[in-house]
Order: C-alpha cells, then sequence, then structure tokens
C-alpha cells in the first residue's frame, strides 16, 4: 500500500516543480488570538471531571465502597485533586458524603452519593460491552499505524487514557482480549514497556478527511482541510493566498510515513504534519486533548517542532483554549457550535456526570438553607484547626504557615454568616427590652407624656433624674427588683463620664416648646 503512494507523490511533485519546497508567505507570530466562546466552553465545563472519576474509581475499589479522608490525601497528586481532598469533596455534595462510621470517630469517611453509583452502574455495562470494546481496539489500531515503527510506550499510552476511553485497568482487563491486534513487549532501547503493533488493518488506515471527501458527493475533488476561524479573526490577503495554495497541494495519508521524502521546511511536509495532528485529534473521543500530551507523542514521533509550528500557522484547523488552568487542542470541525458533531455512549455519560456536580442539593436539617455547587457543607461552628483535623493535614498546614487554599475562600459562606451574627446579637436585646418593657408597664407612672425615646436606656433600665426626682418611692420598689442599689449607683458613675455637651443636649430636649 505504501509503495503505491509513494512514486504517485513523486511523480506528483516531478510534473507541478512550482509547488515543491514552497516557502511560507506569513509570519504566524503575527496572529493576533481570538477566543472561541463555543469551543471555550466545552473546555471548561469539565473542569475537575477527571479528577473526579479517579475519585470515585477509587472509592469503589474498596470492599465497604468508602474511604477514610486520611488515605484520600495521601493519594491527593496521583489523583490529580486541584485542592485539599475535604474541600473538593464538599464542593459537589451531589457526587460525595462524608459521614462518620462510628459515633465517636473524628476522621470522616467518603462514599459515592445514589445517583452518582447509578451513573457508574451505566458506565460499567458500557465499558463491557462487546460493541464498545471493539470500538476501542480500532482507535488504538489507527494511533499505533501512525505511530513511529508502529510502537507507543505505554507511558504515552497513560497520557491519553483518559482521551481514548480506555478503562482504569486496561493493561490486564482491556489489551489481552485483543492479542490479533496489538501486545505489550519491552522496549530493545531500555526497559520501558510498549504497546506494539501485531497485524497492520488496510480499512482502517483511512483518514477521517478521506473518508469524508469519498462521501461528498462531490467525488474526486481535491482534499480540503475544513477551515473556520473564530468571530473576529483578522487575517491579511497574504496569508488568504498562502493558504488556497495551500489547500491545492496534494494530500497525503497521515498513515504514510512521509517524514522519509519531505523536507521538513517545505509546505507539502506542513500539509502532512496537519493531516497527522488532525488525524490524531479525530481517533480521540473528546476531539481534544491537553497540549502537554500532543508535544509529547509528536517528540515519540519526531514531529514535536512541526506539531507547534502546525498549531501556529493554522488557527482555522485548530483550537488552543487556555481555560482550566492548562492549554487544550481542540480540532474545529469535530465541534459544532459548542458541542461534539459525533456522538458518542462515553461522552452521554460524561455529561451526566457534569450535570450532577452542577445540581443544588437541599440540606435535610434546614428548610431554607441549600448547598448550590461550590458551597462548603461544613457546619459553621467548625473552626479551621477542626477542618485540617478532619482531613489529616492540620500540622502539615501549621509547617506552612497556616495558609488557606482559594477553594477553601470560595467554601466560606459569608452572607450565612453575618445574618446568624445579627440574629444571634438581636435575640439578646429584644429578651431584655420585653422583660424591661413589662415591669417598667407594671409601674403606671401616670406621665403626661412618656420617658426619653431611647432604646439604650430603656434596654439598660436606666431612668432621668427627673423621674428620680417626681416618683422616689417607685425608684426604691424598681431598685430592690434590681437587686440592690449598687445597679443604679454603676449607672450613675457611667453617666457622669459622659461630657458637658451631651448632657446640655439631654438638658435641652426638657425645656417645653
Amino acid at each position: 500500500m505504501r509503495t503505491p503512494l509513494f512514486f504517485f507523490f513523486n511523480r506528483h511533485l516531478t510534473t507541478q516543480p512550482h509547488h515543491h519546497n514552497l516557502r511560507t508567505l506569513f509570519d504566524a507570530t503575527s496572529f493576533k488570538p481570538v477566543r472561541d466562546r463555543g469551543l471555550d466552553h466545552a473546555v471548561e465545563r469539565e473542569k475537575h471531571l477527571q479528577p473526579l472519576i479517579n475519585l470515585k474509581n477509587l472509592i469503589l475499589l474498596e470492599p465497604s465502597k468508602s474511604l477514610p479522608i486520611s488515605l484520600i490525601s495521601d493519594q491527593r497528586h496521583s489523583l490529580q485533586l486541584p485542592f485539599r481532598p475535604i474541600d473538593f469533596v464538599r464542593h459537589y455534595p451531589s457526587v460525595f458524603h462524608d459521614f462518620l462510621p462510628l459515633p465517636n470517630a473524628f476522621h470522616p469517611h467518603i462514599r459515592l452519593t445514589p445517583q452518582a453509583l447509578h451513573i457508574h452502574a451505566h458506565e460499567t455495562f458500557m465499558y463491557r460491552s462487546d460493541a464498545y470494546k471493539q470500538q476501542l481496539a480500532h482507535r488504538l489500531l489507527k494511533l499505533l499505524m501512525i505511530a513511529r515503527v508502529h510502537k507507543i510506550p505505554l507511558s504515552i499510552i497513560d497520557l491519553f487514557r483518559w482521551d481514548l476511553g480506555l478503562p482504569q485497568d486496561y493493561e490486564k482487563s482491556f489489551i489481552p482480549e485483543f492479542p490479533d491486534c496489538f501486545r505489550v513487549v519491552r522496549n530493545n532501547d531500555g526497559d520501558d514497556r510498549v504497546l506494539e503493533l501485531v497485524c497492520w488493518n488496510d480499512e482502517l488506515a483511512v483518514s477521517v478527511i478521506e473518508k469524508k471527501n469519498k462521501n461528498d458527493s462531490k467525488g474526486g475533488k481535491e482534499i480540503e482541510f475544513p477551515v473556520k476561524f473564530s468571530t473576529g479573526f483578522e487575517k491579511d490577503k497574504n496569508y488568504e493566498k498562502w493558504l488556497s495554495e495551500w489547500q491545492r497541494l496534494p494530500y497525503v495519508s497521515p498513515y504514510e510515513d512521509a517524514s522519509s521524502y519531505l523536507s521538513a521546511s517545505s509546505d507539502e511536509s506542513d500539509r502532512w504534519v496537519v493531516g497527522v495532528l488532525h488525524e490524531i485529534l479525530h481517533i480521540l473521543v473528546p476531539k481534544k486533548t491537553e497540549k502537554d500530551n500532543v508535544l509529547v507523542l509528536g517528540d515519540w514521533l519526531g514531529l514535536r517542532s512541526r506539531f507547534k509550528r502546525a498549531l501556529l500557522r493554522h488557527p482555522g484547523i485548530f483550537y488552543v483554549s487556555s481555560k482550566i488552568g492548562t492549554y487544550t487542542v481542540v480540532v474545529r470541525d469535530g465541534y459544532k457550535r459548542g458541542s461534539l458533531v459525533e456522538k458518542h455512549p462515553l461522552m452521554d455519560l460524561r455529561s451526566q456526570y457534569v450535570h450532577l456536580m452542577n445540581t443544588v442539593v437541599k440540606k435535610e436539617d434546614s428548610k431554607t438553607s441549600k448547598v448550590e455547587q461550590g458551597k462548603s457543607t461544613m457546619p459553621k461552628e467548625t473552626n479551621d484547626k477542626d477542618k485540617d483535623k478532619l482531613d489529616g493535614r492540620g500540622e502539615e498546614d501549621a509547617e506552612n504557615g497556616g495558609e488557606e487554599s482559594d477553594a477553601e475562600a470560595e467554601d466560606a459562606s459569608e452572607s450565612d454568616f453575618d445574618a446568624e451574627e445579627e440574629k444571634s446579637r438581636r435575640r439578646p436585646r429584644r429578651m431584655v427590652t420585653n422583660s424591661r418593657g413589662r415591669e417598667v408597664g407594671r409601674l403606671n407612672l401616670n406621665t403626661k407624656k412618656p420617658l426619653r425615646d431611647s432604646h439604650k436606656e430603656k434596654s439598660a433600665g436606666k431612668f432621668t433624674q427627673r423621674t428620680r426626682e417626681k416618683y422616689p418611692g417607685e425608684i426604691s420598689k424598681r431598685i430592690r427588683m434590681l437587686g440592690g442599689r449598687k445597679d443604679v449607683e454603676s449607672s450613675q458613675k457611667r453617666r457622669s463620664r459622659f461630657p458637658k455637651s451631651e448632657g446640655m443636649l439631654l438638658n435641652s430636649k426638657k425645656t417645653p416648646v
């Protein structure tokens, strides 16, 4: 298969020498980056999904289907948790539930909610289905047929495990089921284990863009890459002219090793590299992956620098999103209005997880309070030291100076705390006011006008000098009710500390109008 394509390509270059080593006519670094809201949303909506699935799988490995928070803290980095495990768990109360295994236990355990277990059951059924396994085997075969010497180290396969849709224990549960397609062997250059291709499949060695061209009603048309720029992208005439000539260059299959006879500085080589990267991204289920994964695989293929150049020169084919704290490479024609064009059962299940993560949870012990996604369910009376003890990281945080993560600041609900503080502050004041008001009402002083309308004086049980002179008997009863003369005397001493200006102001109110 390779030999005919090789002679066809060389014959094409001989008859059209003006295409050979066509230099670029534009500077790729002059492009002004423009954000694509739809593709950014497709990347951002899966934020924290992968660490959530990792933690879910770790919990379900236990026979009790629960784990103590201390064990999760020990594996925080391998689980790729973005912040402290206890905060991550309580960040998504619709997925995880923390509980105390014993009444006197202090360290909580984590288990899944019934809704999360329901989605996991469908996920397990999908992984075990023969149709899904066959599709997954085809994706691995296509990737191995593109790879150099048709081998890929397992360390690189692990980087693409999430994007390929491989199960967590794929090396033991999946690969042995297809011995006629691939196998795990030791690399001759070292001790690293690699996944090696066993049998070439001509039917699978056809790129997505070639299939699309064959299915097109205009059969026989030159193969062109679908190009779509972000709204607001500015391209000059030189770039449009270069892109038009670049699209008319001969298409070389990504399953053909053209690096041996194409100059790295030619546009023909650039077109072939774009085809390789385009096909790799289409092999992946979500049609996207982290930029670091692309560069690591490009290093194994010997195309690392050319992959970087292709991402810069072709913003209409590839899009690089900077959301969720990393760079993500997205193939544009894999999406339409921010949604995947190709439906897949794995992506449907991941969408269910995302929906569950954003579900609002109501507290059972309160009728009015709610916990939204991103809010902490930790009781307000729990202090910071208790939080550290719950996570088993109190000593470590103390050594670091007691610094808190951004997630802890987001979990604090200031409005709820202020409401509770205001409620507790007002409650004793109303009790004192009501009790003192009732006692004063029983005196029946028969005054023509009420006492001074001062809330502080009513709450503290103070009386003006005019009232004491006019009703000495009633005041003595009041003193006995309050438990002696000391309170009144102390209140008089406190009143004597007022400035003269305040006394003049109070005396001015006694003057009749």
